[in-house]
């Protein structure tokens, strides 16, 4: 058991001299919450008559008394969980005390004795000041219907809509701007790729790599291009011989139904020929257009 607590001792004394070598915030707590309870271990001796005592023996008590500090803690901790609260209280502290086998009646009397030395509390830390970069809105507190215990509301830039489309530019002279802009940024990037994929030429001998040309290809007929038609030719060219032949057949259509009804015209007037001639005798028929029948016009469809 000694060999252990020297132990013990051994490691806290390098963790307090590691803690002293360290300017870490974190680590500067710790060591001011250890030498806290070095003062109290001190004390503790003074009441039991100590004058002296070896710093091997203070930090092996020290360290006996944080780890029963410490699993008080963790029990209280568990208990509070266990009960559905975040925040330990003191009948947490009681059952923690309970089951560590230690006699809570005794607790009034030892706090009421007169040789007792009082400690000032260590100074207070503030908490660390979170960036302004990642504060977004106020906490919420809690409604009514939800109890005090439970844990606050996470930080607002955690649930806070955030719309993410906007609406449609309309104005004319914005979408002009934009589209320019888009055209000469895939005019440069065309650029550069046939500048980096193929041959370039540069206007300096030394540095070749600051104004790259794009390298001009020799034809061996020049006049080639001026000769053969282009795109926009060719397709103004098959747009008019579709028109074309779409009047063609058009015009077909338009004979075969006036050819059509010429027939059917003759026939009828040739019937009434007959009749006349029959009513009439001798009598000769004038040609009149408004004993014809009625021709509907054919409405011409657009393809």
């Amino acid at each position: 058991m000694a060999e252990g607590s020297v132990a013990v001792a051994s490691s806290g004394s390098s963790n307090t001299r590691s803690c002293r070598g360290t300017s870490n915030p974190a680590d500067n707590y710790i060591l001011a919450r250890r030498r806290t309870l070095q003062v109290v271990v001190s004390s503790l001796l003074t009441e039991a008559g100590f004058d002296s005592a070896e710093k091997a023996a203070v930090e092996t008590l020290t360290e006996m008394l944080q780890s029963y500090l410490t699993e008080v803690g963790r029990s209280a901790k568990s208990y509070c969980e266990h009960t559905a609260r975040t925040q330990p209280t003191l009948p947490d502290i009681v059952v923690a005390l309970i089951e560590m086998g230690f006699n809570v009646d005794t607790l009034p009397a030892y706090a009421k004795r007169s040789q007792r030395m009082v400690i000032t509390a260590p100074p207070v830390t503030n908490n660390p000041v979170v960036p302004k970069a990642l504060i977004a809105g106020q906490n919420k507190p809690h409604p009514a219907h939800i109890p005090s215990h439970l844990p606050e509301f996470p930080d607002p830039h955690t649930y806070i809509k955030t719309p993410t489309c906007r609406e449609p530019v309309a104005d004319y002279q914005v979408l002009r701007e934009k589209a320019a802009s888009q055209r000469r940024d895939v005019e440069r990037a065309l650029t550069r790729f046939m500048a980096k994929t193929g041959e370039t030429q540069s206007l300096f001998k030394d540095d070749t790599s600051t104004f790259p040309l794009i390298a001009a290809r020799p034809m061996s007929i020049p006049y080639l291009n001026a000769l053969l038609p282009s795109e926009l030719e060719l397709q103004q060219v098959e747009e008019t011989d579709s028109s074309e032949q779409d009047d063609q057949t058009d015009n077909e259509n338009l004979s075969m139904h006036l050819q059509a009804d010429e027939s059917g015209a003759e026939k009828e007037n040739s019937s009434v020929l007959q009749q006349n001639s029959m009513k009439g005798g001798e009598e000769t028929l004038i040609d009149n257009p408004y004993l014809r029948p009625v021709k509907k016009p054919k409405l011409r469809r657009k393809k």
